[in-house]
């Protein structure tokens, strides 16, 4: 009995150490991942339109119109932090060239660039792309007792002041708008029949005066308010009017990407377009009006974004939404259009914070992102959310404007139709840098090099060159060498095999131009239109861990029956007992001798 007791004993260790080693096999599954079942997501696919494969997330600012400069900064540090890579700000004509010819702000005697040009410091300091929005021309360029968005009596000074801004701002800025919904009254010559001749005409002299200025300069017509008819004295037009009036008035040439607004309203993002109905699927419909007139390969950037989450107690002039719903239907929106318009570029909300200009009892108020005294809405905090989960470049290409690749210094972009999506990066700046977050193994950057290309550093993970078989400089740095005698692209495999062994992790790329280049260069000149993750797995861990654990398994089963098989050891013999024996305790007492 006690020889069976003993072997089931052993058995029964022998049965854990096996369930112990299946369950160790199992967790090594969950841990590499099941065999031939990829975790990532379906290969990225980007669009070829120009302008429209870029970070979706944009926000509306008002910062010529705040006085304390930490104000500006504690802004656009929440907007940075927020995820969100694109800020559209007015600049105001009137303040810029208060006379003819005359940049100067006498009130406060200093140029009448500086507030701008700190707004734009800024920006450049945080890694922020800037859409400026030009209009409000100044008293002496408009008819007298005009309203102060009345159109410039003579077009040519506006195309002027956009040439000069935009030499002003060459290399900082990229994207100019000309003008805000001309289809209202209001926003051209009040109490007058809108007129899309005459913008046709001034959006064709200022598109002209700003690639002049600079080739690479993107132009973005006005948007257009969304109105559902049009008036019989034409105080405004539909969207869709208007734009086809702009159509036949030979408006195409004259602008790069198209601007729209898109209000929710009380709909669901995903609500169907109606010429009846305000909502956000309308811009289709002015997709449709492009596309009748074959202007397909143009990105649609949206200038005024959202729902509004106005309280009961205030006339809800823009529909109403909870906050809620407005954080919840914001995000959604965007992802709709990633999803099935390949021709959406920048969404920019409206708005993310205004410094107290508007009061708690007007609807508009409740558009914002942040309150006045810089506390976020959910709405903030859902942007957030998405925005960090879009910036991660999964398998598949990604063009150099796309949300994973961020930028520092001086790049700018460069539009040519013989590179991916008609433009690249370029950069002639030491210091420049660009960092890239990855899920993969492998990443291969199309980069450009010439008789004037520079060098750039590179690093993985923060360690140089991890990774990658480039070759090392002096200092022991990774670098990749742009010159050659002949201008080339090239497709470049920086990063192969970084942690195949296991699932796809994260990883981060960082490129720097460096001081250093080739001797025989004639710049620092990079160039980079895209880059291409991809992941190759390697189950070479996986197997020698499953084997080896296997392998322990057994033998410790092994040793575990043969035990339970050896017959027990005899055990020591012992006489029996006699019962009739004294015990020595229970023997008599010796007696005692008798004294002498």
């Amino acid at each position: 009995m006690v020889k069976r007791t003993r072997s089931a004993r052993r058995l029964w260790v022998f049965a854990l150490l096996t369930l112990a080693g299946l369950a160790g096999f199992l967790v090594d599954i969950v841990l590499l991942g099941p065999l031939g079942q990829s975790p990532l997501p379906a290969p990225h696919t980007p669009s070829t339109i120009p302008n429209a494969e870029v970070d979706p997330f944009g926000v509306n600012i008002f910062l010529d119109r705040e006085a304390n400069d930490w104000k500006l900064r504690r802004t656009i540090e929440m907007v940075d932090q927020a995820g969100i890579d694109w800020v559209k700000q007015q600049f105001s004509w009137a303040e810029i060239e208060p006379r003819q010819g005359y940049f100067w702000d006498d009130r406060y005697d200093k140029s009448s660039w500086a507030k701008f040009d700190r707004i734009v410091e800024l920006a450049e300091e945080y890694g922020l792309s800037v859409i400026a929005r030009l209009d409000r021309p100044p008293e002496w360029a408009r008819g007298a007792g005009s309203n102060p968005q009345a159109p410039p009596l003579d077009p040519h000074t506006y195309a002027a002041f956009v040439k000069t801004f935009v030499e002003h701002y060459r290399g900082r800025i990229h994207y100019i708008q000309i003008w805000n919904e001309p289809n209202l009254h209001g926003e051209w010559q009040l109490n007058a029949p809108v007129d899309p001749d005459g913008y046709v005409t001034l959006l064709r002299l200022a598109y002209q005066a700003a690639k002049e200025a600079d080739p690479n300069i993107q132009v973005l017509c006005a948007p257009l308010a969304i109105q559902t008819e049009d008036d019989p004295n034409r105080l405004f037009v539909s969207e869709l009017t208007f734009l086809e009036e702009m159509y036949q008035s030979g408006a195409a040439p004259y602008f790069d990407i198209m601007s729209a607004n898109a209000y929710g309203i009380n709909a669901a993002p995903e609500e169907p377009p109606d010429p009846s109905r305000y909502n956000f699927r309308r811009v289709e419909l002015l997709r449709l009006v492009m596309e009748a007139h074959g202007d397909t390969n143009k990105a649609i950037w949206f200038n005024e974004y959202g729902w509004n989450a106005a309280p009961a107690d205030v006339p809800a002039q823009w529909g109403r939404v909870t906050d809620s719903q407005q954080a919840q239907w914001t995000v959604a929106g965007i992802a709709y259009a990633r999803e099935h318009w390949p021709w959406a570029g920048v969404i920019s909300i409206w708005y993310f914070r205004q410094g107290g200009e508007i009061s708690a009892d007007s609807a508009e108020y409740y558009f914002r992102m942040v309150n006045v005294d810089f506390t976020p809405l959910p709405v903030y905090y859902a942007v957030q959310q998405a925005a960090v989960a879009m910036a991660t470049a999964s398998p598949g290409w990604h063009e150099e404007s796309s949300a994973p690749v961020h930028r520092r210094g001086s790049w700018e972009p460069v539009y040519t139709s013989t590179v991916s999506a008609g433009a690249y990066l370029h950069t002639n700046e030491p210091a420049s840098r660009i960092e890239i977050t990855f899920l993969g193994s492998d990443l291969t950057l199309r980069v450009r090099r010439g008789p004037d290309g520079g060098r750039l550093l590179v690093w993985v993970d923060g360690s140089p060159g991890l990774g990658t078989s480039l070759p090392r400089d002096d200092k022991g740095q990774a670098y990749l060498e742009l010159y050659s005698e002949q201008e080339e692209w090239l497709d470049v495999p920086l990063v192969q095999g970084l942690g195949k062994q296991y699932p796809a992790q994260e990883h981060r790329l960082e490129l720097a131009v460096a001081e250093g280049k080739d001797p025989r260069s004639q710049g620092h000149a990079c160039g980079i239109d895209g880059l291409a993750v991809a992941y190759h797995r390697s189950y070479t861990l996986f197997w020698a861990t499953a084997g080896l654990l296997l392998a322990v398994t057994l033998a410790l089963g092994a040793a575990a029956l043969v035990e339970a098989r050896r017959p027990a050891p005899p055990r020591p013999h012992r006489p029996p007992s006699n019962p009739w024996t004294v015990r020595p305790e229970e023997a008599a007492p010796p007696e005692e001798e008798a004294a002498p």
